[in-house]
């Protein structure tokens, strides 16, 4: 069965309109949604959350069709964004003591386990909290009540890098004692280098490639050669291709097909998913 499951989505707005055709979110995976800024991805997150009003397709959430008042759906989701909606002059424990009774799954002593390894003060209120230690105690409150399905919208951004891996790992850890499925919205490509299993990639609002994290970065490669080497259907291989003075660059996405045009007289480098990115969306 699929986490999420998504067919002819669709919802426009002024300036902007999402088009999804399928997608399909593996169970007890972490899938990874990566694209710029104002490609669609928070977007996307809102229609599967019931945040926002779906114009046509169909969201299923483990097999069933999420509606806003299904609460045996709510409490099998957990959500960690860039901005939690807590009341910033409300104590954390307070905050954890309302949003506790809502889960009957809810587990205090795997919540008390986090708050005493973030060693975080439940007297303080949330505005009191760093910027890591909200995003310590959003994660402690999500995972405290086992979720099976983990969406996860730039959970990460603006924190430094010693926070961001403690995150990460603790997430990780915990997915796989629940068996819990993650589908993880961000643009810092770096996070799902660590933990991404399957990837899907988004630019302006359509799905430009997707599949499982290795198979792609095996696949793809970056080409760089002499200028000479370049022509109207040696290009036609190419996502994107640059040339300056001294020759060119371009990504490939099939290793195989590019050697079998130029052999050894191109240099053959191996991408990482920001470099895969940048790429398709420079275009041809």
């Amino acid at each position: 069965m699929s986490a999420i499951k998504i067919k002819n989505l669709s919802k426009d707005f002024k300036d902007f309109s999402l088009n999804i055709k399928e997608l399909d979110i593996k169970e007890g995976y972490v899938t990874g949604f990566i694209g710029p800024n104002g490609s669609g991805k928070t977007t996307t997150i809102k229609l599967i959350m019931n945040m926002l009003k779906k114009d046509n397709g169909t969201i299923k959430i483990l097999g069933k069709e999420y509606k806003e008042c299904d609460l045996s759906i709510k409490e099998q989701i957990g959500y960690v964004g860039d901005y939690s909606g807590y009341l910033h002059d409300a104590k954390i424990s307070i905050i954890k003591k309302n949003i506790s009774r809502f889960y009957k799954n809810w587990d205090e002593e795997l919540y008390k386990k986090y708050i005493n390894k973030f060693k975080l003060d439940e007297k303080k209120t949330y505005k009191e909290l760093s910027k890591g230690q909200k995003k310590q105690f959003e994660l402690a409150i999500v995972l405290s009540h086992h979720p099976k399905v983990i969406i996860m919208d730039e959970p990460t951004a603006n924190l430094d890098p010693l926070v961001r891996n403690e995150f990460l790992e603790i997430l990780q850890e915990r997915i796989e004692v629940d068996n819990a499925s993650v589908f993880y919205s961000t643009h810092i490509t770096s996070d799902l280098d660590k933990v991404g299993d399957y990837l899907v990639f988004i630019y302006k609002g359509k799905i430009i490639l997707e599949g499982d994290k290795y198979s792609i970065l095996e696949e793809h490669s970056i080409v760089r050669g002499k200028k000479e080497l370049l022509n109207n259907e040696t290009k036609e291989i190419f996502i994107s291709v640059s040339e300056n003075s001294f020759g060119f660059e371009g990504l490939v996405r099939n290793k195989k097909e590019a050697y079998e045009i130029f052999g050894e007289e191109v240099v053959y480098d191996k991408p990482n998913l920001e470099d895969i990115l940048t790429f398709y969306t420079r275009g041809k």
